[in-house]
């Protein structure tokens, strides 16, 4: 196939944006034309953005109607609920977009330090209100994503086609994929060429048909089963309420089998997400007050019983968490890469999918600048990608998912056990110990390795904690 027969012209649902062609000069002399983005939500924008700065033309295909003017994505039912940006999601999201945090500041979203300005009920106990020193700032989803689509549709090369869906991938006569097909509202197949196809396109992805009609094996999976059903209400918040910006009362197996999250958000308002595991909590309001009056975390409750106005309830349940093995499968193509959900989605309890889906569009830039300076080409990325993102992956689905193991406890292995009870000691130690809470912190906040709770201080303390009879 040729780029002949796949280039194709634009439909009349372009985004408004200020469209190049793929004509158009590569940035940085890096000699790539074309990379299609298969999404524009989050992890899509987030690839679009890195992508513009060595392409010459990037094209998102949309299957919704964006703009300006869009916030979370349309057809996104998890976007409704409470997100945590990680202290290193924002930190790399600022430095793909300078100033996005202060933007949001201004609006009202606040900043705090996550051991100051929080009421973090661990299933041991309230965590020590201490210094940590991790800086985070939390919003809602639809204004994030609201703020960074508008800074990518500012970008010259980038333009989206919207309405359009995805039918099926190009490959060459190498087996290199060479460009996608997709189908728009206004009828008919149409092709078009790429030098990097990216796969953005959520939990709900067709690359399994994509691959398949190709003639190209399917990645394996990891799949950690945890139905977590999550119910959203967001409400104004009292003008001289500053006591904390979060509330939570963290889930736990086997035995806390519900828990909430409330954090101030911007325009002055709270956005609080109950869940349950296995359960489900009412979409009415009454109801959704009294399912908040049963966690032992009362400040839930208090707030939403003060509310003077709210938006409607949306309610989603997670299956668990599935990380698709792109790295692992050996006739995995050149010219193809995944991000964010469609490579690895993680049970939004622990708050990790924003964050890890802004690390590896960071290390997707990474790459790229490197072979750009060094004239490598794009031979090769592929593999090198994933493996970077697979690296990203392995801890922050370690930490979320040898918990989620334990909702089922008999037969697991030795070490996801081991790694429970040793978390149910480090949550007793933070209780009252600031060092050792402000450890966790930063360990969840992916601001430092998982290694920083197996420092031998911390295990001397466990030791001592596990000797010492109780009272």
């Amino acid at each position: 196939m040729t780029d002949a027969d796949m280039d194709a012209t634009a439909p009349e649902t372009i985004a408004d944006t200020n469209a190049s062609t793929s004509t158009a000069m590569a940035p940085g002399g890096s000699g790539w034309a074309r990379a299609v983005v298969i999404g524009g939500g989050y992890a899509g924008l987030l690839a679009a953005r890195v992508l513009a700065d060595h392409f010459a033309e990037v094209l998102v295909l949309e299957r919704d109607v964006v703009d300006r003017t869009t916030g979370a994505h349309p057809t996104a039912p998890q976007s409704y609920h409470a997100h945590a940006m990680l202290a290193k999601g924002a930190q790399t999201l600022e430095l793909l977009f300078p100033g996005l945090r202060a933007e949001l500041e201004q609006l009202g979203a606040p900043v705090y330090d996550y051991g100051e300005r929080i009421s973090f009920l661990l299933p041991t106990g309230y965590a020590v209100r201490t210094s940590t020193g991790v800086r985070i700032q939390s919003f809602t989803r639809d204004e994030l994503e609201l703020r960074i689509r508008s800074r990518v549709l500012d970008l010259a090369r980038v333009q989206v086609l919207c309405r359009t869906r995805v039918v099926g991938l190009g490959r060459g006569p190498d087996g290199r994929i060479e460009g996608i097909r997709y189908r728009s509202e206004e009828g008919g197949e149409r092709a078009v060429a790429a030098d990097l196809v990216v796969d953005a396109s959520g939990r709900t992805t067709s690359i399994d048909d994509w691959l398949g009609e190709a003639r190209l094996p399917v990645s394996a999976r990891k799949t950690v089963k945890a139905k977590i059903t999550y119910t959203t209400m967001v409400f104004d918040r009292a003008p001289g309420d500053k006591d904390y910006d979060l509330a939570y009362q963290m889930t736990f197996a086997p035995s806390v089998r519900r828990g909430g999250a409330m954090l101030a958000v911007e325009r002055g308002r709270w956005v609080c997400s109950l869940f349950g595991f296995e359960q489900h909590p009412p979409a009415d309001p009454d109801g959704f007050l009294e399912y908040a009056r049963s966690l032992d975390n009362p400040r839930l409750a208090e707030q939403i019983a003060r509310r003077s106005r709210h938006d409607g309830l949306h309610r989603y349940t997670n299956p668990g968490s599935t990380w698709r093995l792109h790295h692992r499968n050996p006739g995995w193509p050149e010219g193809l890469i995944a991000i964010g959900d469609a490579l690895c989605v993680f049970n939004p309890v622990y708050g990790q999918g924003l964050t890890v889906a802004a690390i590896e569009a960071d290390a997707l830039g990474s790459l790229l600048r490197r072979r750009c300076s060094a004239g490598t080409g794009l031979a090769g990325l592929s593999q090198e990608y994933l493996r970077t993102a697979a690296g990203i992956i392995k801890v922050p689905w370690s930490l979320s998912t040898t918990s989620d193991l334990m909702w089922s406890p008999a037969g697991q292995p030795l070490a996801a056990r081991f790694a429970h009870w040793y978390n149910q000691q480090v949550f007793a130690l933070a209780r009252h110990d600031a060092d050792v809470w402000t450890r966790f912190v930063k360990v969840a906040n992916m601001t430092a390795p998982s290694s920083l709770l197996m420092h031998p201080s911390v295990v001397a303390k466990i030791v001592r904690q596990v000797l010492t009879p109780r009272r």
